[in-house]
């Protein structure tokens, strides 16, 4: 049976709107779902590892099945100083640590944490990380490693303690002949100090104290620490310090393994790592305030890190840098960068911010006292 025109001319006419309804819409990859084998650096219960689950949590939610990650806790598949060398391989297809823990590759790498980074706090150096010229930085230095890795900086981390002590620290000699795990460049901030210094990975901390092998570690915050067991060894914990004020962590991808997603995954994951670095954020003030004040109530002694210790910090990282400096180019050129950075960036920050803990003390310190 022959169409008549009115009724053809009709189909005509929906067959073009259907089309360019269709050409107008968003291209959408309809493509199998991809799916991405994570380790953190992380034992499986430290609060940490539950942020790497947090930023999978998102992509994954986000990617409508499309993309799935999975992430492993630190030694599933390699050791947790051995991640970016799994990433660049394609051992593994991604990861989450700290640019720190691959200081041994490239002494620059540690300024991405360690030390007082010219007064910078954590949301700071991301700042100058994003928008500063950092994240250009760091992808040279991984080029010249040969790291064929995508690397995101995230998660600004609160000041971590000088740590764990058998004995509290009153004075700088206190330092001297310490064995001590900490890493970084802050390896050499606390040799120079007199310390005797183990970098040892997180998990391998609070049974090196057990056993009698070091006498003293720092690792973090008070959710981790309590966690990982620091407690049950050691009594006293010294707060602020200079040696990791101001770090960060990272989420690696295996660049081919990224290259290969359709361009709205890579949004996606994107979108995730700064929605992931707002949540954390906001999860440790929640989670490090409860369990700092438990393990007050618990007996546990709490004292701030005598002035003369974090002068001697800063002493010591001035040398340590210095000498990097002279040794490493890109050192320098990180170094010098940073500076550029915090000192606008500071003199802004410090003009307009108020004095939070003068309203602090006007509501609080009668009752504490």
């Amino acid at each position: 049976m022959t169409e008549n025109k009115p009724n053809r001319r009709r189909s005509l006419l929906k067959g073009a709107a259907v089309a360019a309804g269709a050409m107008s819409a968003p291209m959408v990859s309809m493509a199998q779902t991809a799916s991405f084998r994570f380790q953190s650096t992380w034992p499986a219960k430290d609060i940490f590892h539950e942020y790497a689950q947090d930023f999978a949590k998102k992509v994954n939610e986000m990617a409508g099945g499309r993309l799935k990650i999975d992430v492993l806790p630190s030694g599933a598949v390699v050791p947790a100083f051995q991640l970016l060398e799994a990433v660049n391989k394609g051992t593994l297809d991604g990861g989450h640590g700290v640019v720190a823990y691959h200081y041994g590759k490239n002494s620059a790498l540690a300024l991405w944490g360690s030390g007082p980074s010219f007064g910078m706090d954590a949301n700071t150096v991301l700042a100058w990380h994003n928008y500063g010229g950092g994240k250009a930085l760091l992808d040279e230095i991984y080029k010249s490693l040969n790291m064929e890795v995508v690397s995101y900086l995230y998660g600004p981390m609160p000041t971590q303690p000088l740590g764990w002590f058998k004995k509290p620290v009153a004075k700088v000699e206190d330092m001297k002949g310490l064995k001590f795990r900490t890493v970084g460049l802050a390896v050499d901030v606390f040799t120079e100090m007199g310390t005797a210094v183990n970098p040892l990975p997180g998990g391998e901390i609070v049974p090196a104290l057990d056993r009698g092998l070091i006498d003293a570690a720092e690792f973090n915050n008070a959710s981790s620490d309590r966690v990982l067991g620091f407690p049950d060894v050691v009594k006293n914990c010294m707060l602020q310090s200079f040696h990791q004020s101001s770090e960060q962590f990272e989420i690696l991808f295996n660049k081919a393994k990224y290259g290969a997603l359709p361009q709205e995954l890579r949004s996606i994951i994107d979108y995730a790592v700064q929605a992931a670095s707002a949540d954390m954020s906001w999860k440790a003030v929640q989670r490090n305030s409860q369990d700092y004040a438990d393990m007050k109530k618990a007996g546990i002694k709490f004292y701030k890190t005598p002035d003369a210790v974090l002068r001697a910090q800063l002493a010591a990282w001035d040398k340590t840098i210095a000498k990097k400096a002279e040794e490493n180019p890109l050192f320098k050129k990180v170094l010098d960068s940073q500076k550029t950075f915090a000192e606008r960036a500071l003199q802004w920050q410090n003009d307009y911010n108020v004095d939070f803990k003068m309203a602090y003390n006007h509501y609080f310190s009668k009752k504490k006292a």
